[in-house]
């Protein structure tokens, strides 16, 4: 990279909460990774990622503090690879970001690369692994490889067009409010060294849109239903007492370009949160299915997302806001993020749906998988993609108890998927 000038950017509307709501033993860190069929040739690997880094200039960066905001400093070289050695999205301290803010980890047949999620989201970050990993294969096998899919050329000039706040593009003419209801904390005993627990399970795809087609929703409305029941269960088992129940919600990512004119590699996510409120009586699967269905379908346009957008840019323009120094906009954005961050949801189910690959990569690449971590308060956390045959679920959590993942994967069975569960469990 250094045959031009370094670039600094300032960090995109979604990333600015990020820095200020770390803390000591939590950052928000995501995972992407592509199980290869062969083991993995570290130096290959290395090699790879010095030639990726110079195509992704919002991505091979550094977190730098300013005076009114954190920025992005644009990295001179490729950080070095790492064997992995310990469980996934283990804690980076904010030195560490400040060198690197994202790390590629392999092990045996895997290449993972881990986010801050100041960077990018799921969407950005599957482009940067797909085209790591056919870098990856051409230089390991001599395989020409087509750009498509997402795999983007190496010997291109970044695209301005991919590093834009996409946020700031957007913004709307009405807003609209934040306000929302708390909903059930999932209880739990933390792990006492911030060991974060992994359960996979591997459903067959086709099996699953078969069943989602029978009650005529989409597969993500299926999942987050199922997810919704699961969070009933265990909450009636540990408040029997219906009137002090609250409302299981489940925070569903969703990725804005779909919606908006939009190449960019930086974050541009908003969510809806669909709910149920107990304390109204018992629910069927078929009720819960239905209810989703009409809070997705009302919130998922391109209007509400607008409005979504505009509130937040609004906020960021805020004169009063501009003018405050960093320190005391970070204790203002934790004390907010303390207050209400995750206390709209018990749990994300973030799905980014079907991961294609160019068709010379297809024979190298056995999966793909997304891996959030665990979030500061809420223990547990859920990721999913589809790759191939399979559809991938991925669990973490920062609680000894696998309550939730059981309940999930049962409710799953019952229906009459077949699941294969894989685990770190210690």
């Amino acid at each position: 990279m250094a045959d031009r000038e370094l670039r600094w950017m300032r960090l995109d509307n979604a990333a600015k909460i990020y820095p200020a709501a770390k803390r000591r033993n939590w950052n928000n860190l995501f995972r992407l990774s592509a199980t290869l069929r062969d083991p993995v040739d570290p130096l290959v690997l290395q090699s790879a990622l010095d030639v990726t880094v110079r195509r992704f200039p919002s991505i091979a960066v550094r977190i730098r503090r300013g005076m009114f905001w954190y920025y992005l400093e644009e990295l001179a070289q490729a950080p070095k690879i790492e064997r992995e050695q310990s469980y996934p999205l283990a804690h980076r301290s904010f030195s560490e970001l400040r060198r690197c803010a994202f790390r590629v980890l392999y092990y045996e047949n895997r290449i993972a690369v881990e986010f801050f999620h100041a960077l990018t989201d799921g969407n950005g970050g599957l482009v940067f692994l797909k085209t790591l990993t056919a870098e990856y294969i051409t230089q390991k096998y001599g395989v020409s490889i087509a750009n498509t899919d997402g795999v983007l050329d190496r010997s291109e000039e970044p695209d301005e067009r991919e590093l834009v706040d996409s946020f700031l593009q957007n913004e709307g003419p009405v807003s609209k409010s934040r306000r929302e209801e708390t909903a059930y904390l999932l209880p739990g005993t933390r792990e006492w060294d911030g060991y974060l627990n992994l359960t996979t399970g591997i459903l067959d795809v086709q099996e699953v849109l078969a069943l989602a087609k029978r009650y005529q929703v989409s597969l993500t409305t299926l999942m987050v239903s199922v997810m919704m029941m699961s969070i009933l269960a265990i909450q009636n088992r540990h408040v029997p007492n219906r009137r002090q129940q609250k409302p299981v919600k489940v925070l569903v990512p969703v990725n804005l370009r779909k919606f908006f004119d939009s190449s960019t590699l930086r974050n541009f996510v908003l969510y809806v949160t669909p709910g149920i409120d107990p304390k109204m009586g018992d629910y069927t699967l078929e009720e819960v299915l239905k209810s989703v269905h009409h809070q997705m379908g009302v919130e998922l346009t391109q209007k509400q997302m607008s409005a979504r957008i505009t509130v937040n840019v609004r906020s960021e323009k805020s004169w009063a806001l501009k003018i405050v120094p960093l320190f005391l906009k970070n204790v203002a954005m934790k004390l907010v993020y303390n207050m209400v961050g995750e206390k709209k949801s018990c749990i994300a189910f973030s799905n980014l749906g079907a991961a294609a690959l160019p068709v010379e990569m297809q024979s190298y690449v056995d999966r793909l998988d997304f891996v959030l971590g665990a979030q500061a308060v809420c223990p547990n956390n859920c990721g999913a993609l589809t790759y191939g045959d399979h559809l991938i679920i991925n669990f973490t959590r920062s609680i000894e108890e696998p309550e939730l993942e059981r309940e999930f994967f049962t409710r799953l069975r019952r229906l009459g998927l077949s699941v294969t569960i894989e685990s770190n469990q210690r």
